[in-house]
């Protein structure tokens, strides 16, 4: 970690954005380089235009590709497309008009010219598709919380939420045969002629979304409370939105900083000097801890508003597991128009204080892998009533048991801790201390280790059977998992249990490395057992 984590960024450490946007549009990838072609990871193809990783010709040919899937799917409705305040945001929006108007596809852009965050357009594409057979679907111009120099291009279906690895691998095979062939096959008309043709048309996603978080969360209880709230957009496409909500609900509300700039200058350093718009980081979030006092309760959203950073008088930042946590005591115990029977869903990653605080509310867990895509159907049937990932992200059901997103929603989960706050008159942290009064104080953490491109491919698709350790830290081993049991899908690695512990190793998909998450119910000393153990079993799998 860097001596200047969590202190203001200088200028030596801001983009250049003119030679970000000059890269953009003179810049081509060379398809031999793996790095610059279209890759779809768990959130869209992410890359910066200064390393030809997300160029001009990389957002035409994946919105081409877009338009050929969804005829080839019978969507034919209108697609909905939102941009973030990064600095790429808008050149890539614009290259993806010229292609959907070329294309005569019928897309919605936002109304105010503004920003978008990315629950504002699940909530739309499911707003459109409840009462209409024309079904919808969308693009989300942003790479979340990565550094400005970076861009992010992410499909969303009619479901309303990520797109499926089938989905994202037609796309990405599709538009790297465009690249391969010079992007002949690409239908597309100059920005100006793109614009008043009659196939663009607008959306408030704004009004839309503000005015129904009525049907989501009690926001009579946080307005009569009188909490002082402060929201910390963190320079993203929430910033309209919280000042919206503060005036449209009467809420004692202060957007902490209103302030966009593509360079996110005014944000603190993330652990590896870095500029990140993490809200789950105490050094990406240095500046809003040190205002913790001044409000009962204090959030911040990365720049697509889909993550939460939930900041107490009490605790500080929050550790996104213990958040989630105690979401899902309160909620399925405040929330009489859910199923019975509807299920709490977390990653294989999240803390199994989860597990916990399900059985003990008699609901089932649904454990699935890395990836907010795998909530989606059960959002959408009311099966599931709250997913949530260790990366803190999440969305849950309306208060009448529908749908309110299938992808994850920042805004609404830090507008739950208010309501939290309201209606116990106790802070999400001081819930989750008496939950680790109940169920013990487990201790989590993630570490990386070395490893080649062989041993990630080897990690990747191994059998239970690989592992054959019957013990871990001095525990027996109960479950070693390469399926979730949540659905039978692939974990893309490993996940070996114990009655006080567990640890999970995922190959990166960018570095030469693979993550270990470890948690331990027995303390800081038994945690680094499990995961000096942990590196040996997958070690000795892999090698």
């Amino acid at each position: 970690m860097s001596n200047r984590a969590g202190t203001p960024a200088q200028p030596s450490d801001l983009v250049d954005l003119t030679a970000l946007l000059d890269a953009y549009f003179d810049v081509a990838p060379d398809l031999s380089d793996p790095g610059q072609r279209v890759a779809f990871g768990t959130s869209g193809h992410r890359g910066s235009s200064l390393n030809a990783a997300f160029n001009e010709p990389h957002i035409a040919a994946i919105t081409q590709a877009i338009v050929e899937y969804r005829t080839g799917q019978g969507i034919t409705g209108p697609l909905f497309m939102g941009k973030d305040t990064h600095a790429l945001s808008e050149p890539a929006q614009n290259t993806a008009l010229e292609v959907l108007a070329g294309n005569g596809v019928n897309v919605l852009i936002d109304a105010r010219t503004g920003y978008t965050p990315t629950p504002a357009l699940s909530h739309a594409i499911l707003t459109h598709n409840a009462t209409r057979t024309d079904q919808a679907d969308g693009i989300v111009i942003t790479p979340s919380h990565n550094p400005p120099a970076d861009g992010g291009f992410k499909y969303n279906p009619p479901s309303g939420g990520p797109a499926d690895s089938e989905t994202t691998s037609w796309i990405a095979n599709r538009a790297n045969e465009l690249l391969e062939n010079g992007l002949r096959g690409v239908k597309r008309i100059p920005l100006g002629q793109a614009r008043l043709a009659d196939s663009v048309g607008s959306y408030d996603f704004l009004q839309h979304y503000v005015g129904d978080l009525g049907s989501v969360l009690n926001m009579e209880a946080i307005a009569s409370s009188g909490l002082h709230i402060g929201a910390d957009p963190m320079g993203g496409a929430s910033v309209d939105y919280w000042a919206a909500i503060g005036e449209h609900y009467g809420l004692n509300l202060t957007v902490v900083n209103p302030s966009v700039d593509p360079q996110f200058g005014f944000m603190t350093l993330d652990w590896d000097e870095k500029i990140r718009m993490d809200c789950s980081s105490p050094h990406a979030m240095a500046s809003l801890i040190a205002q913790a006092g001044q409000y009962d309760i204090a959030t911040g959203n990365d720049a697509d508003a889909d993550r939460h950073g939930i900041v107490t008088p009490d605790a500080g930042l929050m550790n996104p597991n213990h958040y989630l946590a105690a979401a899902v005591e309160y909620l399925y115990a405040n929330r009489s128009g859910w199923r019975g029977d509807a299920m709490v869903g977390k990653t294989l990653v999240s803390s199994s204080m989860i597990d916990r605080v399900t059985a003990s509310l008699d609901r089932r867990l649904m454990e699935v892998p890395v990836g907010f895509k795998w909530f989606v159907p059960g959002l959408l049937s009311g099966e599931v009533a709250f997913g949530g990932e260790e990366s803190a992200g999440a969305s849950f059901l309306r208060l009448d048991g529908t749908a309110w997103t299938t992808d994850k929603d920042g805004i609404l989960l830090a507008l739950l801790a208010s309501e939290i706050t309201a209606v116990t008159e106790k802070t999400p942290s001081q819930h989750y201390r008496e939950l680790t009064g109940r169920f013990g104080d487990p201790v989590y953490a993630r570490v990386d280790a070395p490893a080649t491109r062989e041993q990630k491919a080897a990690l990747s698709k191994l059998a239970p059977s690989d592992v054959t350790a019957t013990t871990l830290a001095g525990e027996d081993i109960t479950a070693r998992l390469t399926e979730a049991p949540g659905n039978g899908a692939a974990v893309g690695g490993l996940k070996v249990t114990t009655e006080n512990a567990w640890f999970a190793a995922r190959p990166s998909g960018t570095e030469d490395v693979y993550k270990i998450y470890a948690e331990s119910f027995k303390g800081a000393e038994h945690l680094r057992q499990v995961q000096d153990e942990a590196k040996a079993i997958v070690d000795g799998v892999i090698s």
